[in-house]
């Protein structure tokens, strides 16, 4: 049981107002019980000690899994001891725990919560209007991330592409022919000089026709001188 026994009517006529409103507003979250005045119906057990919240959120399903608890505090319950009693309690369930306290009061709280080590998911403040109860998110821790079963391998490491060269694009290159042995060399000349051709004599020139004439008469001449 809370440590606030007594609490002034107005602000437990507050308390309770408040718990209805939520009640309503986290409907869509699961089934929702309200422990509310003598109305004690569903605990939540940590460890050996039995608290109940002032909100229990359980799964809609045949588990009926606990999902939150939710606590109401007035301006007279935002103290050491409710702290101690209640809100350490709850911050150890692996539900996460919620606070709704009043605006006034936010910074005693989380002063509160820092002190004695509450694990508060969220914290929420609210003030009234008239008639209309507006609610204020002033804290929310980030939730923790679970490692995954099994680890995942490390991508491979890729090895560079080559760039391949690639022809332009144009009229098919024929396959290349088989190389031809090269011709055996010729021998080299010889640099020796040949003989210079002989020099034949001039043919003898004609002789003129009163040569020729000349030569014919002295012909019967020599005949007859041989005789």
């Amino acid at each position: 049981m809370s440590p606030i026994l007594v609490r002034p009517v107005r602000e437990q006529l507050e308390h309770d107002r408040v718990i209805r409103l939520l009640q309503v507003r986290l409907k869509r979250k699961g089934d929702i019980v309200a422990n509310i005045g003598d109305s004690q119906t569903v605990p939540v057990r940590v460890g050996q000690v039995q608290i109940f919240p002032d909100l229990v959120v359980t799964s809609t399903d045949r588990t009926h899994k606990l999902l939150e608890t939710v606590e109401v505090e007035t301006a007279e319950s935002v103290n050491h001891l409710e702290a101690m009693a209640q809100w350490a309690h709850l911050g150890r369930v692996r539900a996460p725990f919620h606070l709704y306290v009043p605006a006034g009061s936010v910074e005693s709280a989380r002063r509160l919560a820092s002190e004695n080590h509450v694990n508060v998911a969220e914290m929420w403040s609210f003030h009234t209007i008239g008639d209309q109860t507006r609610f204020t998110l002033v804290h929310r821790s980030a939730p923790e991330a679970s490692k995954p079963a099994v680890e995942p391998r490390p991508a491979a490491t890729k090895r560079a592409a080559v760039p391949v060269e690639r022809p332009a694009a144009g009229p098919r290159a024929a396959s290349p022919r088989p190389a031809v042995p090269a011709r055996a060399a010729a021998p080299a000349r010889s640099s020796a000089k040949r003989p210079a051709a002989r020099k034949t004599a001039p043919a003898p020139k004609t002789a003129s026709r009163p040569a020729r004439a000349a030569r014919a008469a002295a012909k019967p001449a020599r005949a007859q001188k041989r005789k």
